[in-house]
């Protein structure tokens, strides 16, 4: 067998799982891989969800309603769990055959043409024929999955086989799940999807390490793109980062043609005093000269970034008489730091 992997989907009803694994598997065929959606109310037949009265009072206790095929249905816990064996045990089947399933018995517990197109189309070929063989399988089971017992069962499946595993929560707010599903032709009951948001536990690889490979998707960013959607951003407004970009694009300018003029009085003045000064005196002359050069450039650039209002372009701006005011400002501080070292030169 080729590399394959299963991938649950779990979380809420209208959480956006099935919007997701359509999405998922479309960007899986793009990159020449085989794959195919296993959903669970659609393989599970509807007359499987239809209300039995229970034969005694321990069946009674154990019934529970659960939602399947957009339905809510209440059928005794047993019978809910053989229907869902039946789902693993077909994909059980199929990948250890890997061909297209036999015709199955009527009380096979899932629908046998449903389950037949989802295993076509996890046999059809990637769109580069000559892949076909290396092509990875994406499997994606989509269910709420709101137990870790249910997706532990797909878990041991993948060891079983030796097959990647791994989870998304599709995670999605409770009133927003709600909201969503009355939208749907046949909505769940309210109080279903509340009950279900109580008892669902979310991937947890601190307390069960076999799912580490487990993310959470936050449907809601759907919800921002499509804000931002509503509401462009209009031409006219000042572009601040822009701005920002130009202020610092602009200061760099500068302070680098500071610095190459703030260089050279700084040569002329070592040239100078090379051989008049002891090295000592040399070494620290050389210093002060850098840390006042330092100082000057560090307050310019800050006056660039921090202060200066560019309501006009770089061009419109005398940079040449900015650059002047800094060198000579550095100029003082030059002769103001030559006198020093040569009166100090001079006390010895």
């Amino acid at each position: 067998m080729s590399r394959a992997c299963l991938c649950v989907l779990c979380g809420l009803p209208a959480a956006g799982k099935s919007s997701l694994s359509r999405s998922v598997c479309l960007a899986a065929r793009r990159r020449g891989w085989r794959a195919a959606v296993v959903q669970y109310d659609r393989l599970i037949p509807d007359q499987a969800f239809q209300t039995r009265e229970a034969d005694d009072d321990a069946t009674s206790q154990e019934a529970v309603s659960f939602q399947m095929a957009s339905c809510v249905f209440t059928i005794p816990r047993t019978e809910w769990k053989i229907h869902r064996n039946a789902v693993l045990r077909c994909l059980d089947e199929f990948l250890e055959k890997q061909e297209m399933p036999i015709e199955r018995p009527g009380d096979s517990g899932i629908d046998g043409p449903a389950w037949e197109r989802c295993a076509r189309a996890l046999l059809t070929p990637p769109l580069d024929p000559a892949r076909a063989d290396a092509a990875p399988l994406l499997i994606l089971l989509d269910d709420n999955f709101y137990y870790p017992s249910m997706r532990y069962e797909v878990f041991q499946l993948a060891r079983k086989y030796s097959l990647g595993f791994c989870q998304v929560y599709v995670q999605c707010r409770l009133d927003l799940c709600v909201s969503r599903n009355e939208t749907r032709p046949r909505p769940v009951p309210a109080e279903v999807i509340e009950e279900m948001a109580k008892r669902l536990e979310s991937p947890n690889p601190t307390k069960n390490p076999w799912e580490a490979k487990s993310i959470a998707v936050d449907t809601r960013v759907m919800e921002l793109i499509s804000c931002a959607l509503s509401d462009p951003l209009s031409p006219f407004e000042d572009d601040v980062e822009q701005k920002e970009a130009d202020r610092h694009r602009c200061a760099t300018s500068v302070v680098h043609q500071a610095d190459q003029a703030c260089r050279r009085l700084i040569s002329e003045a070592m040239k100078k005093a090379r051989g008049q000064l002891s090295a000592t005196l040399f070494k620290s002359l050389a210093a002060h000269l850098s840390e006042s050069k330092t100082r000057v450039l560090q307050d310019l650039r800050r006056h660039f970034v921090q202060d200066l209002n560019f309501s006009r372009g770089e061009d419109d701006m005398d940079v040449d008489h900015v650059v002047k005011t800094a060198v000579m400002r550095f100029d003082c501080e030059k002769q103001e730091i030559l006198l020093k070292v040569v009166q100090h030169h001079s006390n010895f």
